[in-house]
């Protein structure tokens, strides 16, 4: 990753096998708390996985901006390298893991997902509770503030932990 990985973007990359980010340019965010509402794309589940409860409580509920540094700090992404070095760093990877038997490859998927994944259903309870959130009143209030202040936007995209935290403002009080 080399940019911004944010809600459900951020759910599809943690469902990656590896993850591995630009210093000078990555940030992971689970913003949807400011929707009043919880992550349904797996969010929770990787990330409670990933880098425990307490950190994991405070990545959604700050709806807030990590870089790759505190990524990889907190076990979120594999390694945080210079982006100079990103791709060929992959790619040497990739290339190593595919000089070595598949079936093993297999195998060895099977063991650690049946030990650290959690079970489907949790996945779609989790996809139900964004559902709900988003159509409640509170949760449809949030969206539609956060359309008039130009969600959308590039400017909205580069400042958007100040958007979100400014969702339950009036507009006159920013």
């Amino acid at each position: 990753m080399e940019g911004r990985v944010r809600g459900a973007g951020n759910g599809f990359v943690l469902a990656c096998d590896m993850r591995f980010a630009a210093r000078e340019s990555a940030l992971f965010c689970q913003l949807e708390q400011a929707f009043a509402t919880v992550p349904g794309a797996g969010g929770i589940q990787h990330l409670t996985r990933l880098i425990g409860r307490a950190r994991t409580l405070e990545v959604i509920l700050s709806a807030d901006d990590y870089d790759a540094e505190q990524a990889e700090r907190h076990g979120w992404i594999n390694r945080a390298l210079p982006a100079a070095e990103l791709g060929q760093f992959v790619r040497s990877l990739a290339h190593r893991i595919a000089g070595f038997p598949s079936a093993a490859h297999t195998m060895l998927k099977e063991r650690v997902n049946a030990n650290t994944l959690a079970l489907a259903d949790e996945f779609r309870r989790d996809s139900d509770l964004f559902a709900h959130g988003l159509s409640s009143p509170e949760g449809s209030a949030r969206t539609k503030a956060a359309f008039e202040r130009a969600f959308q936007t590039r400017d909205a995209e580069m400042d958007l932990p100040r958007l979100l935290g400014d969702l339950g403002r009036h507009p006159d009080q920013h």
